[in-house]
């Protein structure tokens, strides 16, 4: 696979030069017609998509995407790291031709951006001070101690929290996961919410930390996710997910994804986008 992974956190220029080539970017299937490589942007989250020591990207989102990718018969692919808040903005300004990296498939998503067919179902979890002293297992718990929760700018959580009753006061939101991590540890957030993956992944590399129980939180908080596309590459998405569908829970791919933590209980089941974007 020709493969190519720019990070565009801290880089000025590299921005000022994928946004000169995003004014020029067309569909991805004129992309594939020029010869040029297919993009995409993920974030830098721990066990759904990040970089590796080489600079690869890792994660078993970008996996599964790029595995599809190459049924498809498409090898040439550059990743880009950017801020989780500017996945979507980036994905509609053309500097991305997809997005991975664990994004849930949202109604409030769904009325921006177009997604896969589900490839993982996941559950929330919170990360707290070892011992867990405020007993903080659900929202209800953080509404009731008057708690403070840190959340990820543009995180489900967010929405998660506010539906269950927290006030913007409450909800401190930062960039990701190194920084709820660091609001946790210092005081400042009484408990983070995030996937259950990112939150097991910190609790695990850390002893400063617990992980609660995902059974925990309402039902409604399971999610699913896809790999993110602009509505204009209806085409090559309807392609995208036929060659997912052969993929998917394959001997395959889950010998690929297994180093993750992904088991069959994190194939998505019969849940599809349609559903799910209605539902969520």
């Amino acid at each position: 696979m020709t493969y190519k992974l720019l990070n565009t956190l801290g880089a000025a220029a590299v921005a000022t030069v994928v946004s000169s080539i995003a004014a020029l970017a067309g569909p991805i299937d004129d992309r594939i017609a020029a010869g040029e490589p297919l993009r995409i942007g993920f974030s830098n989250i721990p066990i759904w998509g990040y970089p590796d020591e080489n600079g690869d990207a890792k994660g078993f989102v970008n996996e599964i995407a790029v595995g599809i990718l190459e049924k498809m018969g498409h090898d040439n692919v550059e990743a880009t790291v950017t801020d989780w808040g500017g996945l979507i903005p980036g994905l509609q300004a053309n500097r991305y031709d997809m997005i991975t990296g664990g994004l849930y498939i949202l109604n409030s998503r769904c009325e921006n951006i177009a997604f896969s067919e589900p490839i993982a179902q996941s559950g929330d979890a919170f990360i707290v001070p070892a011992g867990n002293p405020k007993g903080i297992q659900t929202y209800q718990d953080i509404l009731s101690a008057e708690a403070v929760l840190a959340a990820g700018s543009g995180y489900n959580t967010v929405e998660a929290a506010k539906k269950e009753g927290l006030t913007d006061a409450m909800i401190m939101q930062v960039p990701g996961p190194t920084e709820m991590l660091a609001a946790v540890k210092a005081g400042r957030a009484d408990a983070a919410g995030m996937t259950y993956f990112e939150a097991a992944h910190l609790a695990d590399s850390d002893e400063a930390v617990d992980v609660t129980d995902p059974s925990a939180l309402p039902e409604w908080t399971l999610n699913w996710v896809g790999v993110g596309f602009r509505d204009a590459d209806s085409d090559f998405l309807a392609e995208f997910n036929k060659a997912l569908a052969g993929y998917i829970g394959s001997e395959e791919m889950m010998q690929t994804v297994a180093k993750y933590g992904y088991t069959e209980s994190t194939l998505p089941g019969d849940k599809t986008t349609e559903w799910t974007c209605a539902n969520r």
